[in-house]
């Protein structure tokens, strides 16, 4: 399943076109690493791949690169078939999970390798790398060396190594995985600010759906290869197209219901409740069988439980900055997350559970 790319509003960059992976799959002995996967970058547009380790994103990251050549498909960029053209040829930047960044050389050097490698004569190219430096927020660091740098400001070398050469498209390799969750979140905001000024289709692998949520304008969830359904991170958590999806974004727990198109019923320790259900765009209209989600945010919390409630007991209690989270026990072996601005609830008290207004995401069972 997959959606038109969008670019942002006139920020595409003058030359850049729709970078896009037509039914690729790549296969290593019997073993099928990526299997038939189909999507689509605008300029200035980012896309997430997303997924589990095993779930083929670095391995479709590389055949967009060209380090791997698919065993069938195509990659295109601005319509131009570029599948067997080397990596080196396609004027691409790549951010790496490690940097790959030269010990050996001070920053600016760094940064002005690719355009060495492309001819480009010594006080230009030095010129280029000192404006890219500006670019990320390392003016005057040219002449430092790597090891006197924190993780983040060798991440903003990396990057501004890819940019210098003025890439037709961007792919970043798990770039904040090394990053404390500080800096983490900061680079966060940073590097969307500085993909979105570039303006070319940009690839970005992770296994956080966090940074994806926080970075990307459209997420491409993979499993073992498939591709399962690409949408806006709004997309993918208030309309999950499969299990698999509900269960990968977000937090929630999903319920056995029985679908009745608009609105789904829900059972727990013999109290039923209809409740209003949301599902994606060109998926039938009923699920045979199904499953709803109940996503913390979707719940409310009672010290009593009343007719309307579902019964249950507080196993965990935890703080989560404006809101208090509880883990309820309720009939069935079901457990869900509950968020509530209110602390007055503890551990192993009872309590009642009941949905709040909704829709709630549903799938197929």
């Amino acid at each position: 399943m997959t959606a038109a790319p969008r670019a942002r509003g006139g920020e595409g960059k003058a030359g850049a076109g729709v970078l896009a992976l037509n039914g690729v799959t790549r296969r290593f002995g019997e073993y099928t690493a990526v299997d038939n996967v189909s999507v689509e970058v605008g300029p200035g547009e980012l896309l997430a791949l997303v997924g589990a380790s095993g779930s083929g994103k670095t391995t479709t990251l590389r055949i967009a690169a060209g380090y791997e050549s698919p065993d069938s498909g195509t990659v295109t960029l601005g319509g131009e078939d570029i599948t067997r053209v080397p990596p080196e040829r396609r004027g691409f930047g790549m951010v790496f999970q490690h940097y790959a960044l030269f010990p050996h050389m001070p920053v600016e050097e760094n940064v002005a390798f690719g355009l060495e490698a492309r001819g480009v004569g010594k006080s230009e190219r030095l010129e280029k790398a000192r404006a890219a430096l500006v670019s990320v927020g390392l003016a005057g660091a040219g002449g430092r060396a790597i090891q006197s740098l924190s993780g983040g400001e060798q991440q903003r070398v990396a990057l501004a190594r890819a940019l210098v050469i003025e890439p037709r498209a961007l792919l970043l390799d798990e770039p904040l995985s090394n990053l404390d969750p500080t800096l983490r979140q900061a680079m966060r905001d940073d590097l969307r600010a500085m993909l979105r000024r570039v303006g070319v289709p940009a690839l970005f692998v992770t296994h956080d759906q966090e940074d994806a949520f926080a970075i990307a304008d459209r997420i491409a969830i993979l499993k073992k290869g498939k591709l399962l359904q690409v949408g806006t991170p709004e997309e993918l958590y208030e309309t999950p197209a499969t299990p698999e999806v509900a269960s990968f974004i977000g937090r929630g727990t999903m319920v056995s219901a029985t679908d009745k198109g608009s609105t789904a019923t829900v059972t727990i320790g013999g109290r039923t409740r209809e409740l209003a259900v949301k599902r994606p765009q060109g998926t039938p209209s009923r699920y045979e069988k199904a499953f709803v989600v109940l996503r913390p945010e979707a719940l409310e919390l009672s010290n009593q439980a009343g007719d309307a409630s579902w019964p249950g007991r507080v196993v965990n209690r935890r703080f989560a900055g404006g809101v208090i989270v509880y883990r309820v026990e309720l009939a069935d072996g079901i457990g869900v997350d509950v968020e509530s601005a209110s602390g007055n609830a503890h551990e192993d008290e009872n309590v009642g559970v009941s949905p709040g207004k909704g829709p709630f995401p549903i799938v197929p069972g």
